[in-house]
């Protein structure tokens, strides 16, 4: 409704302005509220991000980085790489949980899962933070940006034709994104599977070789 009475306002003392020879002010009162709007409507639509305070390096944590064989500025890039991975993180969990196309792209490819996942990995072994320069640089920031950019342009109350196409693109690429994120996670986890493969084969071999344990199974 305000939105409504303002300009009606402003006409209306275009017309007075304009009746007592005062249209030069008018002109001025109209660029001065332009400007006034533009920067209101910047500041509002402009989607603050949540930034985590940096927290105290525990002893403990600086042992471990230590034994690690982590030096002075690698241990300060991990924590400020981490800190706005996990602010990143947990503005697409907001952004998630507050709209259902999101909600569903994330349900089908398990995206915050996987985010979180890669996430606790990357805690567990610092070292390998250059593996994971994908996620952390590219594909987890690009995905904030556009669920922030959707839900801005989503909650508009007027949309056109142009509009909704424009969220459908979005969510097409918000999409591709999301299965990018789950590759991640998959590529860093990699390794372990192979592992993984490795130690079941061995376990295969010494149970053939034993007939009496490879009887126990097979029956």
């Amino acid at each position: 409704m305000r939105k409504k009475i303002f300009p009606i306002i402003v006409v209306f003392i275009g017309i007075i302005c304009f009746l007592e020879g005062d249209f030069g002010d008018f002109i001025t009162l109209v660029l001065l509220v332009a400007g006034v709007t533009l920067i209101y409507r910047g500041i509002k639509g402009r989607k603050v991000q949540k930034k985590e305070e940096m927290p105290l390096l525990s002893p403990e944590k600086e042992e471990y980085y230590r034994k690690a064989g982590m030096t002075d500025s690698e241990i300060d890039l991990f924590r400020e790489t981490m800190n706005q991975a996990k602010s990143q993180i947990v503005q697409l969990q907001d952004n998630v949980k507050n709209n259902a196309k999101l909600k569903a792209i994330d349900l089908r490819h398990d995206t915050l899962k996987a985010a979180k996942a890669l996430f606790k990995e990357l805690v567990k072994e610092p070292t390998r933070l250059p593996e994971a320069s994908q996620f952390l640089y590219t594909h987890l920031p690009n995905i904030v940006d556009l669920t922030n950019n959707y839900i801005e342009i989503n909650n508009h109350e007027v949309k056109s034709k142009e509009v909704y196409g424009k969220l459908e693109e979005s969510a097409q690429i918000i999409d591709q994104m999301a299965a990018l994120v789950v590759k991640d996670y998959q590529q860093f986890v990699s390794n372990d599977l192979e592992d993984m493969d490795v130690e079941i084969s061995i376990a295969k071999q010494n149970i053939e070789k034993d007939p009496d344990l490879s009887k126990q199974f097979s029956e």
